[in-house]
C-alpha cells in the first residue's frame, strides 16, 4: 500500500468505527428470547446482513426504517408477531453503539496528519449521536440520508470526493465491509483499507458476504494509524 499520494481518509462508521455488533446482538438476542426464538450470533448476524441489504434497495428510506424493516423480517422469518416496541427497538439503540477500544485513539493521531471524513449508512440525527462518541471533529461527513442512497452505491462515495474537493488518488477508503465499501470504493479507483475487525461471523461480520481484493487489510484501526503515520513521516 503507497500512502503518498493520500490526503485524507474516508471511514465507514458502523463495524468500523462503532461497535456495531455489541449493538445489533444484545438488542435481537433480547427479542428473539421474548418471542422463544434464539438464534446462534452467527446466525443472527447472517439474517441481518440479509435483511439490512434488502431494505436498503431503492426506493430510498431511511436508515431507521431500515432498522424497524430487519426487525419485522426477523418476525416474518421466524413466525413470530413483533410489539411497536420491538419494532423501534434496533433503531433506539444506535446512539448507545459504542466505538470500539481502538477508535477514538487512532481517529486522534490521523487527524494530526490526514483529513478525516465518514461515509455511512445512517440517517443525519442518528450519526449526530454517534457523532459525540468519537472524539474528533471530521473534514466531511456523507450520510445515505444525504445521498439518498446506501453503500454500495458510487454515488456515496462521489459526494464525499465532492465534498473534500480532492482527486481520487489522493483518498484511501477504509471498512469493515467487503460488500459496502471494498468492492464500490476499487470500482472509483479509490484505495481501499479492509478493516477486518473480530466478529462473531469472521471475515463477514452483519453485512452481505461479497468477494474483493483491498489494497491492504488491516486486523484495527490502531493498525492502520500505525502503517499510515509511518508512511507520512517517512516521506
Amino acid at each position: 500500500m503507497n500512502f503518498s499520494p493520500v490526503t485524507a481518509i474516508t471511514f465507514d462508521c458502523y463495524g468500523t468505527l462503532i461497535d456495531w455488533e455489541a449493538g445489533i446482538l444484545p438488542v435481537l438476542r433480547t427479542l428473539l428470547a421474548r418471542h422463544s426464538r434464539p438464534l446462534s450470533d452467527t446466525t443472527i448476524l447472517e439474517l441481518y446482513g440479509e435483511f439490512e441489504a434488502d431494505a436498503e434497495r431503492p426506493p430510498y428510506q431511511k436508515y431507521r426504517d431500515v432498522l424497524q424493516s430487519v426487525v419485522r423480517a426477523f418476525a416474518d422469518r421466524l413466525k413470530f408477531q413483533p410489539t411497536p416496541s420491538d419494532v423501534r427497538s434496533l433503531a433506539e439503540s444506535v446512539p448507545a453503539w459504542p466505538p470500539f477500544p481502538d477508535t477514538v485513539a487512532a481517529l486522534r493521531r490521523l487527524k494530526q496528519r490526514y483529513r478525516l471524513a465518514i461515509i455511512s449508512n445512517i440517517d443525519d440525527d442518528l450519526f449526530a449521536a454517534t457523532r459525540q462518541h468519537l472524539g474528533i471533529e471530521f473534514d466531511a461527513v456523507v450520510t445515505a440520508e444525504q445521498a439518498q442512497s446506501y453503500k454500495p452505491s458510487p454515488r456515496n462515495f462521489e459526494l464525499a470526493l465532492e465534498a473534500l474537493a480532492i482527486p481520487r488518488d489522493q483518498l484511501l477508503h477504509a471498512g469493515q465491509s467487503i460488500y459496502h465499501d471494498v468492492q464500490p470504493a476499487r470500482s472509483l479507483g479509490i484505495s481501499t483499507v479492509w478493516v477486518n475487525r473480530v466478529s462473531a461471523r469472521p471475515g463477514i461480520g452483519a453485512v452481505r458476504p461479497a468477494q474483493g481484493i483491498p489494497d491492504l487489510e488491516v486486523p484495527d484501526l490502531a493498525t492502520l494509524a500505525d502503517l499510515a503515520l509511518n508512511a507520512r513521516d517517512s516521506q
